[in-house]
């Protein structure tokens, strides 16, 4: 008894003890500066010619909360947050209930955060679940209470609030979602908006109807049970009726949220920028937009879409920099917010081989070097056997040169030089164009039977444009405060990591794809473009099973394109020639009002006529292959 007495008397000082802790941070955050509550999530996103295209909450978007209706408030009031103006900004009760069913199921269903709790969350830039923040976020949240009204928190959080597709704050939603003022809104219209932050993306109307009428069906029967609205109001319901607008003000490009979801990614992994909006007010973030070019993209997509069952995605970027001039992470970004340039993973087919042929020029090789082009199968140990087909089963029968075998895509080809250079030479060329992903030594690796990001991948393929310098990849180029002091500046590297000769002579062998000189057995696999193309490029097309890649640049502009679907099923045949389109268009678009774009030829490179199939010295011959200065002697010599 003695034991329960003292375990009682422990716990009822360490109450009191709490209870003052609790006091004693209430009365410190009284003394502290209050919050300055509308420049929350207060910034700008500035394309490459600081013309603002984006912008979060701030102050001229700010609405009172006596202009905003009513019923709405009383909604979300109601669904986010029962006890809103009885607690002091944590509801125990809601916390410990949630705590509960979590350790009950073994896992998080849910949180007990207040709409103070929420608010202050709105003022973070990165998050992150660890100790400190949630520690900061609870202090944070006592200061708020402690310096505010009930009636300014609520006008703060509903301001600042996320309804998904880019929209901030409750006035912008009603205008997106509805071409409304948040003042005049329908009763279903205020359920809908009240549902929606729970998870922005997945409950707004537009872009998943049916999560969004479970949602709203949940939203009206919790407000009849808690008497909010009425049996006669939950009856008269209908949301199908709802007129829906889904378009912004300004920039009403489909693919542009892409490249801004791809802008706020990096700027939470740069060092150096407040976690917080509190302390500066703001953030304004320059960019490598090129609205000109994310505009030519998104019109050519367009223009060149086949289904809704498959999608496109699609990056363009300067070589001389690594800045990210335009991206579409997918066909629509309302209907889906999957970035499949920053977040998908893909095989990339034959969009490899450049980077094997770079590896085999630089161990001996030249583009006339030749291997028979037939059907093979490799034998391994243990009787392993690996026998790569050629697109359509067609061989030469013959032997045939590396420039040809680039420009027909030539599997067999492909494998041979592969294995003749040693599986991990192509892994070492690769890494050292700044490839990330963890790639093994095998024979299908030359094929490109391996799943690559397509960001990480253009980061390699920017190494080959930029004539063999790797550069990372960025879309910030610089971040000031919003009075306009410099928080970070990107600073421009680079590391000369392939041969400028070599990678020269890669880049030539690649205009061959489109070389209507090479048609023979085969035709080169971008013959389409021939007679389409107003500059020089440097061209390689990819295909598996289910993916379509076409890589395409020269020295001012690198531009990727896949296509495919986001289950992996058989892509249509017909994707293949859109992606050509797509490119086509969106470079063209960029580099119209460009003269010279094409890289000048090393000294030490010399060209040389020759027959593209066979590699022989042929004075007549249209053909120019391109050697490292007195490799080209062996072949002159032997005729």
């Amino acid at each position: 008894m003695k034991h329960v007495k003292r375990i009682i008397k422990i716990g009822c000082i360490l109450c009191v003890l709490g209870f003052m802790f609790l006091i004693g941070l209430y009365i410190f955050a009284y003394f502290t500066e209050p919050i300055a509550l509308n420049t929350a999530n207060s910034y700008y996103i500035y394309d490459n010619k600081d013309n603002v295209i984006y912008q979060g909450s701030n102050n001229s978007e700010w609405v009172s909360l006596d202009n905003i209706d009513d019923k709405f408030v009383e909604y979300i009031v109601n669904v986010e947050d029962q006890h809103f103006y009885q607690h002091k900004g944590f509801d125990v009760l809601r916390i410990l209930k949630s705590l509960y069913l979590n350790f009950k199921s073994g896992k998080i269903l849910g949180g007990g955060s207040s709409i103070s709790q929420q608010y202050v969350k709105n003022l973070f830039l990165e998050f992150d679940q660890t100790w400190e923040r949630k520690i900061e976020e609870a202090f944070l949240t006592i200061r708020l209470e402690t310096h505010y009204s009930k009636k300014e928190i609520l006008e703060g959080y509903l301001n600042t609030i996320y309804f998904g597709q880019g929209i901030y704050g409750v006035k912008d939603a009603a205008q997106y979602y509805f071409n409304k003022d948040i003042s005049n809104i329908t009763i279903e219209e205020a359920i809908t908006l009240a549902g929606i932050p729970k998870s922005p993306n997945n409950y707004n109307p537009i872009s998943n109807k049916e999560a969004f009428f479970k949602r709203v069906n949940v939203v009206s029967k919790f407000l009849k049970d808690n008497d909010v609205i009425s049996e006669e109001e939950f009856n008269s319901l209908n949301f199908n009726n709802l007129e829906l607008h889904g378009k912004h003000q300004n920039n009403n490009l489909d693919t542009l949220m892409y490249y801004q979801d791809a802008v706020i990614s990096e700027l939470k992994n740069i060092k150096g920028v407040p976690k917080s909006l509190l302390d500066d007010g703001g953030l304004r973030i320059y960019t490598n937009l090129d609205m000109d070019a994310q505009t030519a993209m998104e019109m050519a997509i367009k223009e060149n879409d086949i289904d809704d069952d498959n999608q496109i995605a699609s990056v363009l970027v300067n070589p001389n920099t690594g800045g990210i001039m335009a991206l579409a992470g997918g066909k629509n970004y309302v209907k889906s917010q999957y970035n499949r340039v920053t977040q998908a993973k893909r095989q990339v087919g034959s969009t490899i081989k450049p980077f094997l042929y770079y590896a085999a020029l630089n161990n001996g090789m030249t583009a006339a070097s030749t291997f028979k082009s037939e059907k093979t199968s490799f034998v391994f140990g243990e009787n392993k056997t690996y026998s790569p087909t050629n697109y359509g089963d067609l061989y030469g029968n013959k032997d045939i040169t590396m420039a040809a075998a680039l420009s027909y895509s030539d599997n067999v080809y492909a494998v041979k030089t592969h294995l003749f250079l040693g599986e991990n030479t192509l892994v070492d060329t690769l890494k050292s164009c700044g490839l990330k992903e963890e790639l093994m030594p095998n024979p299908s690796l030359a094929l490109g039977a391996k799943e690559i990001n397509m960001l990480d991948f253009a980061t390699a393929y920017t190494t080959l444009a930029s004539g063999g310098l790797k550069r990372d990849l960025f879309f910030i180029r610089r971040i000031e405060d919003i009075n306009g002091n410099k928080i970070y500046e990107k600073e421009l590297e680079e590391t000369r990591v392939l041969d400028e000769s070599i990678t020269y002579i890669v880049n030539e062998l690649m205009t061959n794809t489109y070389n209507y000189n090479f048609v023979d057995y085969y035709s080169p696999t971008v013959l389409y473009l021939n007679g389409k193309l107003s500059h020089k490029y440097a061209l390689k097309s990819g295909t598996t099973d289910n993916d379509y890649w076409l890589a395409g640049y020269n020295k001012e502009a690198l531009m990727l394109v896949w296509a495919g679907n986001d289950q992996n099923a058989e892509t249509p045949k017909t994707y293949s020639k859109a992606i050509k389109n797509i490119w086509l268009d969106t470079m063209e678009n960029v580099e119209k009002d460009m003269d010279e774009v094409w890289y000048t030829k090393p000294d030490n490179v010399v060209a040389v006529p020759m027959d593209p199939i066979t590699g022989k010295y042929n004075s007549k011959s249209k053909s120019l292959f391109y050697f490292l200065s007195g490799t080209e002697l062996a072949y002159i010599n032997k005729n």
